[in-house]
């Protein structure tokens, strides 16, 4: 069977696409691989990855960028006197199903006049996409939806991540036709066995 290749992508920053990859990452037995990691280099996505699955098939490989500071990759980048050039952003060789976690949300610049959905585009494989429910996720999901409708990108679905606000849900059900692949609730605390538990809920 061909390996399967998503692309995480958020409706903003700090929406879960690491929780979400890890679940992923679980449920497939998938490689992960971001490929920009902004700033908390010690702690890092990927090793945050690593904490938290519990298959043995998992690799994660390294980003192909790791910039210092935690801000858009594109000025984190300039910071450290580099410039990201998007084709050398090519995703890993493996035979195993891959997970690329994206840094932030589409509209993110990579550099001055390139953006995430550029590489999308570029990288020509499906997205999930993270929604986490606050004051404005209803404009910013369907945003991001029409994006990527517009460039005729494949959604596979929605993940809802956080403490359910049934109106936004329903809103956002209502205006488009994609699927809701997981609910994730305000846990406490997110361990092995969170992900592992949730890695057989996902509807993939």
């Amino acid at each position: 069977m061909e390996s399967k290749k998503v692309i995480v992508a958020g409706i903003g920053t700090e929406v879960g696409k690491t929780i979400v990859s890890a679940i992923l990452c679980e449920a497939l037995k998938a490689d992960y691989w971001k490929p920009v990691q902004a700033g908390d280099l010690e702690n890092s996505d990927s090793i945050t990855i690593g904490k938290l699955i519990s298959n043995s098939e998992t690799i994660i490989h390294p980003e192909t960028y790791r910039l210092k500071t935690p801000m858009s990759p594109h000025v984190a980048a300039e910071i450290d006197g580099i410039q990201i050039a998007p084709k050398k952003l090519v995703p890993p060789a493996t035979n195993n199903n891959l997970v690329i976690e994206l840094a932030g949300g589409l509209m993110v610049p990579l550099t001055s006049d390139f953006l995430n959905i550029d590489w999308i585009d570029q990288a020509g494989l499906p997205v999930i996409l993270v929604a986490n429910y606050y004051l404005g996720s209803i404009n910013h999901t369907l945003l991001s939806m029409e994006q990527l409708k517009g460039r005729s990108i494949p959604l596979i679905g929605i993940v809802f991540n956080g403490e359910k606000n049934r109106s936004s849900f329903d809103v956002i059900m209502h205006q488009t036709s994609s699927r809701c692949l997981l609910e994730l609730p305000q846990e406490k605390e997110i361990t092995k066995k969170t992900i592992s538990e949730y890695a057989r809920r996902i509807k993939l």
